[in-house]
């Protein structure tokens, strides 16, 4: 168990450290609440983050922009890897700037429906501070695992979508094993 955590750990520190992280909201940082519209398997809701970590942690991963190269293949990439998540009580969100309309179709063709993906309005990309500086209206990639408490876990932020889905996902295996 402590060799989980020490994994983890390590994990978080390269993770943020050696890859120019972006996101301002550290480890132990309380993650801000939200409500905002999403899309799952092409059906829009609501979404509040209070609610969702209700259930345990949440992997709430912020993308560019919809049907863009890297961000379909991160999203598939979760898709295929989302009973992994489950299994260890986790939930996966996905998030960006694009308009729900955009989401909806994305959530059915690129997350095969197996996750949801919510509009990041300004409040919450400044929230997050996960705006992407080269490009205005749109997030960085930026990765938060956040504990059922509302506090960030794990932060992985990166533009390159390799490594998202496999370190968030040792980070939520980390704390089942806590």
């Amino acid at each position: 168990m402590m060799r989980s955590l020490k994994i983890a750990l390590a994990l978080a520190a390269a993770a943020v450290g050696s890859q120019g992280a972006m996101a301002a909201l550290a480890v132990g940082a309380n993650a801000p609440d939200f409500t905002t519209r999403g899309a799952l398997a092409g059906k829009t809701f609501t979404l509040t983050l209070s609610h969702q970590l209700k259930r345990g942690p949440v992997v709430l991963y912020f993308f560019p922009k919809a049907f863009t190269p890297g961000c379909s293949a991160e999203a598939r990439e979760f898709a295929e890897h989302i009973e992994d998540f489950r299994k260890a009580g986790a939930t996966v969100i996905g998030m960006s700037a694009d308009p729900v309309d955009d989401l909806v179709a994305f959530s059915t063709k690129e997350c095969a429906g197996k996750f949801a993906v919510a509009s990041a309005g300004p409040n919450i990309v400044s929230g997050y501070d996960v705006a992407l500086k080269m490009r205005p209206g749109m997030t960085d990639r930026t990765s938060y695992v956040i504990a059922p408490s509302g506090r960030i876990a794990f932060v992985h932020s990166e533009m390159n979508y390799a490594g998202h889905v496999k370190s968030t996902l040792a980070a939520v295996e980390a704390m089942k094993q806590k």
